[in-house]
Parts: structure tokens; sequence; C-alpha cells
């Protein structure tokens, strides 16, 4: 068994797009939070490198998650969730398999309709890339997106 960081827990949050990246885990923080995952051969290509398209998709899922709990309003429609509308992300390195990836994401700004969010790479606690996000708040009931 690898050590898992302390603080770290097993992310509850489950999609059929990360199933094959499992385990995943989650810890929160003051402005965010951070998901964690052991990089092994199916987050990988060909030469050992985590694949960019998996820090790109777990950047993404961070930020959005970190973006929620500044969007509670009882006095605005519920709140359905969040769709990315832009995504930056810059490689700083490179990870590889058998390190362990740490998606820092932090809430930069909540309005009523988009949210912003950026976040660090960590591969053994070196930065490896960086990642900026805008997200579309959607509100209301009913089943339209």
């Amino acid at each position: 068994m690898t050590r898992i960081p302390e603080g770290f827990q097993p992310h509850t949050r489950k999609s059929g797009f990360t199933a094959p990246w499992e385990p995943i885990y989650h810890r929160p923080h003051d402005n965010g939070i951070s998901l964690g995952l052991h990089a092994g051969e199916a987050h990988a290509n060909s030469r050992g490198f985590v694949h960019g398209g998996l820090l790109s998709a777990l950047c993404d899922n961070a930020m959005g998650l970190s973006c929620l709990p500044h969007l509670e309003d009882s006095t605005l429609p519920p709140l359905k969730g969040l769709v990315t509308v832009n995504l930056n992300l810059d490689f700083l390195g490179s990870a590889r398999v058998g390190q362990w990836l740490e998606f820092r994401a932090e809430v930069t700004r909540t309005g009523r309709s988009l949210s912003f969010a950026s976040a660090t790479v960590l591969a053994d606690g070196e930065p490896c890339a960086r990642a900026t996000g805008v997200f579309k708040v959607q509100r209301g009931s009913g089943d339209k997106p």
C-alpha cells in the first residue's frame, strides 16, 4: 500500500469519466480543495509521463468543485452545477508514474453568473503544471442544462 498524504480522504464524487483513474482522494483547504492520486500506468503515455489530458481534466474537476461551496445562496434559484467556459493549462515540468499528484485548486472570484479559479499541480511536491478556469453558474429547476 502506498502512503496517502495526511488529510486526504477517498473522493466520493464519482463519474464514469474519472472511474478508470481511481482511487482519487480529496482534501479541503481554506479556499478550495485538492484532489490527489498516485500516478500509475493508467495515467501515463508510452514514455511514462503522466498524460496532459489527465492533468487538465483533474485541474478542471478540482477548480469546479472548489467554486461550488462559494455559490450557495438561499435567495437565488437552486444551484444546478457549473459548466467550464474556459480552461488554460501551462506545463511547468513533468510528472511520472509512481509520483503522488496533488491538484490544489483555489477560488479566485465568484459572481452570480461566472466563477473563476486557479490550480497548481504538484508531483511529489514539485510544481509541474498550473491552470486557470472560468465556470458558468447554472441555476434553476427542471431538467434543462
